[in-house]
C-alpha cells in the first residue's frame, strides 16, 4: 500500500490477521542514500521507521519538514551559521538544537550536502526500552502514560537519550540508527497539516502544510482538535 501523504480524509491502512512484529535484528539500518532525497519526500517515509540505540527504540509517528532557504520557519532560512552548520552537511546526520534555550530537539538532515533541509522528529511510540525512557523523562517531569513518553519533540529527544552534544551524530555509522518500517505491520496512513508553534508566515497551513503524522496514532502531539480536523485545501 502506498504511504504517500494525504489529508485527514485518508482511508484505512488495511485489515488482516494480527501481525507478528519483526525485531530490529531482522532489519538492516537505513543507508545514507535513503536520506539523500528532497525533505518533502523523506518526511512521510520516516513515519513508521524506528530510531534505535542507547537502549530505546522509537517508532516515529510525527515529523515536520523544514526546507532551508525557501522556508521562513527553517533555521537555515538566513544562511549558514555556527549554530545550523549540521543542516548544511551530508544527509543522514542528527541536527540537534535548543528550543528557546530549554528543550533539546532533534532533526534528521535530508537531501544533498549544502541544501540544508531536515525533518524534526515531533513524536513517536517507544516500542522497546520504555522503562529506560521513563527514567530519562522522570528526571525532567512527570510522565503518567506510556503514550506520553515521546509525545512532543523535546520529550522524544530526552526519551531517546539524545543531548545537545549529539549535534552532527552520524545515523549511518554511530550509536543511533534508523531502522526501516516493520514489514509485518500495515503501512501507515499519512496525514498532513500546518506545523506547530511557528508564529510567522511559516505557520500558513496553505503554503506550508509540512507537518506529517500517522493518522489516528495516539502518540501524535499537538491539540486534539488539530489532529482531528482536515487541513485546508492546498493551493
Amino acid at each position: 500500500m502506498s504511504s504517500s501523504p494525504s489529508d485527514d480524509r485518508a482511508g484505512s491502512a488495511g485489515h488482516g490477521s494480527t501481525p507478528v512484529p519483526a525485531g530490529p535484528a531482522a532489519r538492516t539500518p537505513l543507508p545514507r542514500e535513503f536520506f539523500d532525497r528532497p525533505v518533502l519526500d523523506l518526511a512521510p517515509l520516516l513515519l513508521g521507521c524506528e530510531l534505535a540505540g542507547r537502549g530505546v527504540r522509537l517508532r516515529i509517528t510525527e515529523v515536520e519538514a523544514y526546507c532551508g532557504a525557501v522556508d521562513p520557519g527553517s533555521h537555515a532560512f538566513r544562511g549558514r551559521s555556527a549554530r545550523n552548520a549540521t543542516m548544511f552537511g551530508p544527509p543522514g546526520h542528527l541536527y540537534v538544537y535548543r528550543h528557546m534555550g530549554l528543550h533539546v530537539c532533534m532533526n534528521i538532515v535530508a537531501d544533498a550536502e549544502g541544501v540544508a533541509t531536515g525533518c524534526l522528529i515531533r513524536a513517536g511510540e517507544i516500542v522497546e526500552g520504555a522503562d529506560l525512557a521513563r527514567e530519562r523523562r522522570s528526571a525532567r517531569g512527570v510522565t503518567r502514560r506510556d503514550r506520553d513518553l515521546a509525545q512532543g519533540p523535546g520529550r522524544a529527544t530526552v526519551a531517546c537519550g539524545v543531548t545537545w552534544e549529539d549535534d552532527g551524530l552520524d545515523l549511518c555509522a554511530g550509536p543511533l540508527r534508523v531502522l526501516p518500517r516493520d514489514p509485518a505491520l500495515p503501512a501507515p496512513v499519512v496525514a498532513t497539516g500546518p506545523r506547530i508553534g511557528l508564529r510567522t508566515e511559516a505557520s500558513d497551513p496553505v503554503r506550508f502544510p509540512w507537518r506529517f503524522r500517522i493518522l489516528g496514532d495516539p502518540t501524535v502531539s499537538g491539540p486534539a482538535a488539530l489532529n482531528r480536523a482536515a487541513p485546508p485545501p492546498i493551493a
